[in-house]
């Protein structure tokens, strides 16, 4: 293309607008759809599987990019969600049951119930098991050993938090800031702290073995605490605690970090299941292609990252009490797992 000049005002108005159509046209040749995806920080496990969605979509989906935010809390990240201001974050069905109800940390939160209802899941997945960790040197030896101590139970305003918080007073009666002190902390921030030694114990529900807790047991011995045997029976506020959506008892195994790990014997915990969600009004095309393409690609990278073998395609509607996107739901009836 020619562009005339002029001394006094440069590039013609012809030129200019010649310019500007074909910028406009390249533009719309190269733009992708971007999406914003809020995630928990680096080191937990839906960090880890929320990115792998998310590196896998852009990767094979050259038509799209998902942005990762890993800040902030997910209860945060669902009403954000919900009025259409990011568009997928880490749900669970303890967190849906109570947007959708108002309780707790939405309780005075106007119109949430209505916002709620423009959550769609994608997938569910084992969150992992609640890890209590300790220096096997702190002296701490069982949950009634924290009373004093410094102890992450998660972000402010966090459902992990509300959990943790429930854990401990059904196994000692212990209430926070009363008798113990919880840190308010992010994710990236406790775990930093713990291995400066600033925290005396650090709550992270992960799949086992979590990368962030490895690496801390590659030098220093470790202890986990857990629920006593004795109150799998009988406790109510243990009971209390299965009896959320999303939430049972499980193992963590005693060799599971290591020569590092002093634990004796498997340790009693939580397990918890939490999934991917996005709002309804994401086009059901969009949320197809990203659900097949993940589900396709996930199994090749099980030998370069283990942890992922936790994510499957037989458990992604476990615990389900979310409507599926409609996207989603058409590949699960596709390949059966819905009929």
């Amino acid at each position: 293309m020619k562009c005339l000049f002029s001394k006094k005002v440069g590039l013609t108005l012809t030129c200019l607008i010649s310019t500007a159509v074909l910028s406009l046209n390249s533009g719309h040749v190269a733009a992708k759809e971007t999406f914003r995806m809020s995630t928990l920080g680096p080191g937990t496990s839906p960090y880890m599987v929320m990115t792998t969605f998310a590196n896998t979509v852009n990767k094979n989906l050259p038509e799209y990019s998902i942005v990762v935010n890993a800040t902030g809390a997910a209860t945060k990240h669902a009403l954000d969600v919900s009025k259409g201001k990011a568009d997928f974050y880490m749900s669970s069905p303890i967190l849906h049951q109570l947007m959708s109800n108002q309780l707790a940390m939405y309780k005075k939160i106007k119109g949430v119930k209505e916002l709620s209802k423009d959550l769609r899941t994608i997938f569910n997945f084992s969150m992992g098991v609640y890890h209590s960790v300790v220096y096997a040197d702190s002296g701490i030896e069982s949950m009634q050993g924290i009373k004093g101590k410094r102890v992450f139970v998660g972000p402010p305003g966090s459902a992990t938090r509300r959990t943790v918080v429930q854990m401990i007073e059904a196994v000692t009666g212990y209430k926070a800031d009363e008798d113990y002190k919880t840190v308010k902390l992010g994710w990236d921030a406790a775990a930093q702290s713990f291995q400066d030694g600033n925290l005396d114990v650090y709550f992270n529900p992960t799949n086992a073995p979590s990368p962030a807790i490895s690496q801390i047991a590659l030098t220093k011995k470790i202890r986990f605490l857990g629920i006593p045997k004795d109150d799998l029976e009988g406790n109510e506020g243990v009971a209390a605690l299965t009896k959320n959506p999303g939430f049972r008892i499980t193992q963590l195994k005693q060799n599971t970090y290591g020569e590092n790990q002093v634990n004796s014997d498997d340790v009693y915990t939580l397990g918890v299941t939490v999934g991917i969600s996005t709002n309804k009004n994401i086009p059901e095309e969009t949320i197809y292609k990203m659900t097949k393409t993940f589900w396709e690609k996930i199994t090749a990278q099980y030998d370069s990252a283990p942890w992922l073998s936790n994510i499957s395609l037989d458990k992604a509607l476990l615990d389900l009490n979310m409507p599926l996107h409609p996207g989603a739901e058409r590949y699960y009836r596709e390949v059966g797992i819905i009929k």
